[in-house]
């Protein structure tokens, strides 16, 4: 009796041993991110990222900036205080300006193009970057729609002339800033997680982003009308530390991209999905949805680039090579 006891004691130690061992091996992924919970991107992140992962990684996600402030993810990657994050390039473009490319006016075309870009050697130029500057890999992009103008008030828009004076709600960062200025608009930097109340209560006259933020986060419920600029395409790009991704096993590293591919493909299948039904939505909300005089802004926007020094920081032969694919 007295040995079997020994042996039980012994068998249920060495699970024990084996279940602390997995778990001190069990990997970390703190993610933190700007957009809420409920939304595909959120949704694919939670539902397969991490689901695709395994037990072998525990993935800690931090939605709506409730871990981290809108601009400060890229510096916590770098410092250790998180170890993954979904970014702009506008983000990336403050410590590597090349990036400032990717989120100038009417240059990336639509989701498709998005995808073609960062399956070419454009792709790998700019991961190149990112390793070497940033200290981060890129594994994928989320596309989260195009980009149009959201106003408050009935004055019809149809040239960037007509968006003179207005106080529109762009991110900060230069190069977001300057977008606003390409569209002839008065740019002024708001958080994110700020915007409903500060065109609420007039701070701003209007904001801009894809449909479907419009709709999660409810801003057709303090605004008047859509103007369909397609001025931009947003998207982030779902971001891994350097320091984590090198400590990975190559079997690690291909599951983690694996997983990535997955997310970001079945996200982007919603945003498609859902820009397709949101027009007749906001008409339905009582919002003016209406395309202005498209070649005016194309125009005015790339002159506004062209002339400015943020296309100095563009890698030769790059938006060439955009254009191509």
């Amino acid at each position: 009796m007295f040995h079997t006891r020994i042996k039980t004691l012994t068998a249920a130690l060495a699970v024990a041993a084996l279940g602390s061992m997995a778990s001190a091996q069990e990997i970390d992924l703190i993610f933190s991110d700007v957009n809420p919970p409920d939304v595909p991107r959120s949704k694919a992140m939670v539902d397969i990222f991490a689901a695709e992962l395994g037990d072998e990684f525990n993935f800690q996600p931090y939605f709506s900036a409730t871990l981290m402030k809108q601009g400060t993810e890229l510096v916590g990657m770098q410092r250790g205080n998180i170890n993954m994050a979904g970014l702009p390039p506008s983000d990336l473009a403050q410590q590597a300006p090349e990036f400032d490319i990717l989120g100038a006016a009417y240059v990336v075309r639509d989701q498709a193009h998005l995808k073609a870009i960062f399956d070419s050697d454009v792709g790998e130029q700019l991961r190149e970057i990112a390793r070497e500057k940033l200290k981060v890999e890129i594994l994928g992009s989320f596309y989260y729609g195009t980009r149009q103008v959201n106003l408050k008030g009935d004055a019809e828009i149809m040239t960037p002339e007509d968006m003179s004076g207005i106080k529109l709600r762009m991110p900060g960062g230069e190069s977001w800033q300057f977008l606003g200025k390409a569209l002839g608009a008065n740019p002024v930097p708001i958080p994110y997680t700020e915007l409903y109340t500060a065109l609420q209560s007039g701070v701003v006259d209007g904001q801009d982003n894809p449909l479907p933020n419009d709709k999660a986060m409810k801003f057709y419920e303090v605004t008047d009308q859509i103007v369909m600029t397609n001025h931009n395409v947003g998207f982030g790009m779902l971001l891994v530390s350097s320091q984590l991704w090198n400590d990975l096993t190559p079997e690690q590293q291909t599951a983690m991209q694996a997983a990535a591919d997955k997310a970001t493909a079945w996200s982007d299948e919603q945003y498609l999905a859902q820009e397709a039904e949101l027009i007749d939505f906001f008409k339905g909300e009582g919002l003016k949805v209406y395309e202005p005089d498209l070649a005016a802004f194309q125009s005015y926007a790339q002159e506004q680039y062209l002339n400015s020094a943020l296309s100095d920081s563009w890698p030769e032969g790059m938006l060439e090579a955009i254009n191509e694919l």
